[in-house]
């Protein structure tokens, strides 16, 4: 079944069951009434409906169903791997405070099972998990008894469903709102497992991430709860559902492939690719099929590159395409060439890539070139380097002057034979940094709620709290949110589950240490591209940062991007005190802090 089969029978089915089909809107979030979105692009189904979700009506109904554009790139250095894209299409259908649980369940086996009107995968083969239930809201039985009768119904045999955390099988839009538990689908793409059920260990065994014998193809979000101030205080008097999956996801599984690239969506892309390179890695090819496809959207949409915001995450995508069309040895501006077959495949389905193909190939031609004009003018000067060694200094300026990366510095060297001083290198940029570093502090003008003692004490608190959370519970850790008063701190991240005493100790005992160990705050600014090689963690969208960011360094602990203010020694922070930890949405803790 192809893509295009997969977006019509999805939209034919729920239209035959009373819903509207509504068009997708724009990749590029609006800014209604000046208030600007937290995102720069769409990046789920449900956010273009928000406001209808929480109330307001929809002047096509209470049922509506959709296919919607999203672009997501918070996992860009992941693309190329089987699942990650940065362009994606999500299927929706909603009801605002229509049917519930009985019938979204329901319609979602029926659309993913039935041989006729749905997808006709192998019920057999499908797994779900419900809300297990903690101290903000019960387990939800409900949606376990529905599959129950279900898989009885249709003699599917087996351990089908399993209760999960909230990080798993709950959803939030933050701390006040609509809120409640969700019921996904998991697919056995391979029939490893035969149909014959699993245990619960099993089945996360399976999940794990570096297995996906079991893939997520389907969920259903149940809001039926109201949250004020981070609590639940009752139930919505107009309970709403949020349904949907990835189309990539549906189109790999319905191939029975384990990656996107394999499926009828990439591959035209990549067959061209192919065509066009001289040598050949397949996951450079994946990553220029990914950025060209996101890129030739986000024109249709009107984003157009630039050192800002939209324009910065298509810019950015536009070089690494460049970089890794020259590993494949294809030649220059043939990324037009490449786009027109992207173009071709969606044309019927999103007219907009269409109408504006020529804008689309001008934008990419004029990229492609200002981007090897500058190559073009670092190349000059690293021609001029005579010697058997390149010095840090010569290096510094190709660099600083020419924004030749150092990594393409030691690469053209290598092919020459020659050595590159990278000690020297790091000496050039430690006395940039010193210059650069006078004054910088008050030129901060961030989104603190001041700049006073205590708030700088709080912001520099923050980042060895998160520096520790990332020591004791793993790097994927990252920063979700903070929020810093004269009072305390605040800081929100990736964790799945409440955190034992244990691991609050050890997390608060790490801060401490560093405290007692008077480690010097060292700010560096650098331009991005050299930045993101030396931070630890990146917790921010790059395209909210100017070309020369500000790096803060504490020892070895933290090397994080940062605008604001912080102590010059961690001696001047005093004793560091976890007041609370708490969930915040699914898959985000909160703990708040003090400074004694």
């Amino acid at each position: 079944m192809t893509a295009d089969e997969i977006r019509n029978k999805f939209l034919e089915f729920f239209k035959q069951r009373g819903h509207a089909i509504i068009p997708s809107a724009p990749l590029v979030t609006s800014d209604e009434k000046g208030v600007t979105n937290a995102t720069l692009f769409n990046s789920a189904g449900m956010q273009p409906l928000v406001s209808y979700l929480l109330g307001q009506t929809h002047p096509a109904g209470t049922r509506l169903a959709d296919v919607q554009k999203c672009v997501r790139t918070v996992d860009i250095d992941d693309v190329g791997d089987q699942t990650h894209a940065t362009f994606f299409e999500m299927l929706g259908n909603w009801s605002l405070g229509d049917y519930f649980k009985r019938e979204a369940i329901n319609w979602s086996f029926e659309f993913l099972t039935a041989k006729e009107e749905g997808l006709g995968l192998n019920p057999t083969q499908l797994y779900v998990t419900v809300f297990e239930g903690d101290e903000n809201a019960s387990r939800d039985d409900e949606a376990a008894e529905i599959w129950k009768g279900i898989f009885q119904k249709n003699d599917i045999l087996g351990e089908r469903i399993f209760y999960l955390p909230a990080s798993k099988n709950w959803w939030e839009a933050g701390a006040n709102g609509p809120c409640g538990p969700d019921t996904e689908m998991y697919y056995d793409i391979g029939n490893k497992f035969g149909g014959q059920g699993l245990t619960r260990e099993q089945f996360l065994q399976a999940d794990a991430d570096k297995v996906r014998d079991v893939v997520e193809v389907w969920n259903d979000v149940f809001m039926q709860y109201e949250k004020k101030n981070g609590k639940i205080v009752g139930q919505l008097p107009k309970p709403s559902v949020d349904t949907g999956a990835g189309l990539e996801r549906l189109a790999m599984t319905l191939k029975g492939v384990d990656n996107i690239y394999d499926t009828d969506l990439f591959m035209p892309i990549m067959t061209e690719i192919k065509k066009q390179a001289s040598n050949w890695d397949l996951k450079s090819a994946r990553i220029i099929a990914d950025h060209l496809r996101t890129a030739v959207f986000m024109i249709a949409d009107g984003v157009t590159p630039s050192n800002t915001d939209r324009g910065y995450v298509l810019r950015r995508l536009f070089r690494r395409a460049v970089r890794y069309t020259d590993l494949l040895g294809i030649k220059a501006n043939k990324l037009a060439e490449i786009a027109d077959v992207v173009i071709d495949k969606y044309k019927n389905v999103y007219p907009e890539v269409e109408l504006q193909k020529d804008t689309i190939k001008s934008e990419i031609n004029k990229e492609e070139l200002k981007f090897r004009e500058t190559l073009a003018r670092g190349m000059r000067e690293f021609e001029k380097i005579n010697g058997e060694k390149i010095s840090g200094q010569d290096a510094f300026i190709l660099f600083s002057t020419y924004g030749f990366p150092f990594e393409l510095t030691q690469e053209l060297a290598k092919d020459k034979n020659l050595l590159v001083d990278e000690p020297g290198f790091r000496e050039e940029m430690k006395k940039h940094q010193t210059l650069s570093r006078v004054g910088a502090e008050q030129k901060f003008k961030g989104g603190l709620a001041g700049t006073g003692e205590m708030e700088t004490k709080y912001h520099t608190a923050t980042h060895l709290l998160l520096a520790s959370l990332r020591n004791i519970l793993g790097e994927k850790i990252v920063q979700k949110g903070s929020n810093i008063t004269n009072e305390r701190l605040r800081l929100d991240f990736n964790w799945p589950e409440k955190l034992t005493p244990e691991q609050l100790k050890a997390v608060e005992d790490l801060v401490n240490k560093k405290i007692t160990e008077q480690i010097p705050v060292e700010m560096m600014e650098l331009p991005k591209a050299e930045a993101q090689k030396v931070v630890t963690t990146l917790s921010f969208d790059l395209a909210k940062y100017g070309e020369v960011v500000k790096v803060y360094k504490i020892g070895d602990s933290s090397i994080e991007f940062c605008g604001g203010p912080h102590v010059s020694n961690t001696s001047e922070l005093g004793h560091f005190k976890i007041k609370k930890e708490e969930a915040v949405a699914a898959g985000i803790r909160r703990l708040k802090a003090v400074l004694e």
